[in-house]
């Protein structure tokens, strides 16, 4: 496509330039033989150039060339072409500036097809680092995904040990629960995202197995805006948010904690709040894979707008995720 619209520009430039002669036939028909022979010559020139794997920068080879083979070849085509019309040779006074004229433009040629060769090995370059970017991304995303469900397990297992010499009926319908909530881990974890109606199931099937546990202690409410259950988010993200609200709210405080759940739809983002009454406390016997590794695998599957913000505030512990729009 380059080809055909640079030596279309020449030759409208050629007609352009014996525009006093154009009610000559043979004139107009020079004119347009000479770019149809450019167009054949560099295409020649174009595979020798890549057979010899001269296209990996401008070198004396592709100044010499348009020069010594290119800029002769079309002199000697185009005075054959002449000869063949008039057979006569032209005004051969003109020679040494039609040589130069030539000389320029497939020099010219030269320059735009090392330029365009550069500029499509740089874009290859930037989607290759694209590509290994995205992979090193998914990597990432992956392991740290895999450091959630044996964490989340670790906590759920706990909670069964308590009960076991406590309530075995409890601790039995508590294995049932968990084992639902081990098959959403599994599939949910071959996925960058997943839609926050299939997080809220596993959320729910979470405060159950707790509330088997905390009994009143554990008091839960869940509110989400219309239109907002298939926002895509990462998985296990709000359900490690309502992990720590059970174990930083419900799990030490004696009178428990009311924990709170709200999608809301903002102007420029749409947020995610798990609020629980109570303080922030240190993280002294944490496994520090909660918040750190959420705010990880947020920014790698929905992208660097969204963000996970820790605060408190009139007695209220609030975990909130900020998504873009779009997400």
């Amino acid at each position: 496509m380059l080809q055909l619209i640079g030596w279309s520009c020449v030759t409208v430039f050629l007609i352009a330039a014996s525009s006093r002669q154009l009610h000559r036939f043979d004139v107009v028909l020079n004119d347009l033989v000479a770019g149809g022979s450019g167009l054949l010559i560099t295409d020649i020139w174009h595979r020798f150039i890549r057979g010899r794997s001269w296209a990996g920068g401008v070198n004396w080879r592709m100044i010499a060339g348009p020069v010594l083979l290119l800029a002769p070849a079309q002199m000697a085509f185009l005075m054959l072409v002449d000869w063949l019309l008039r057979h006569e040779f032209g005004d051969l006074a003109w020679m040494p500036m039609l040589i130069l004229f030539w000389s320029g433009v497939f020099l010219a040629w030269n320059v735009s097809y090392v330029t365009f060769l550069a500029v499509r090995r740089a874009n290859r370059f930037q989607s290759e680092a694209l590509r290994l970017e995205v992979l090193s991304k998914d990597a990432e995303l992956r392991a740290l995904q895999a450091q959630v469900n044996p964490h989340f397990f670790f906590n759920s297992l706990n909670s069964v040990r308590a009960l076991v010499f406590e309530s075995p009926e409890a601790a039995a319908q508590m294995i049932d629960q968990l084992a639902s909530l081990m098959r959403y881990t599994l599939t949910a974890g071959m996925t960058d995202t997943v839609p926050l109606r299939d997080e809220l199931e596993a959320v729910n099937a979470y405060l159950a197995i707790e509330k088997i546990r905390f009994e009143e202690r554990l008091r839960a409410s869940v509110a989400i805006d219309p239109g907002l259950e298939d926002l895509q988010i990462p998985p296990m993200s709000l359900q490690t948010l309502v992990e720590n609200a059970v174990k930083y709210g419900v799990e030490s405080s004696s009178s428990g904690s009311e924990i709170r759940i709200v999608a809301r739809r903002g102007h420029d983002a749409i947020q995610i709040e798990v609020a629980n009454t109570g303080a922030i406390q240190p993280f002294v016997d944490s496994t520090r894979v909660g918040l750190s590794n959420a705010r990880k695998r947020l920014a790698l599957a929905v992208g660097k707008d969204a963000s996970l913000d820790l605060s408190e505030s009139a007695g209220w512990v609030r975990a909130t995720l900020h998504l873009p729009v779009a997400a």
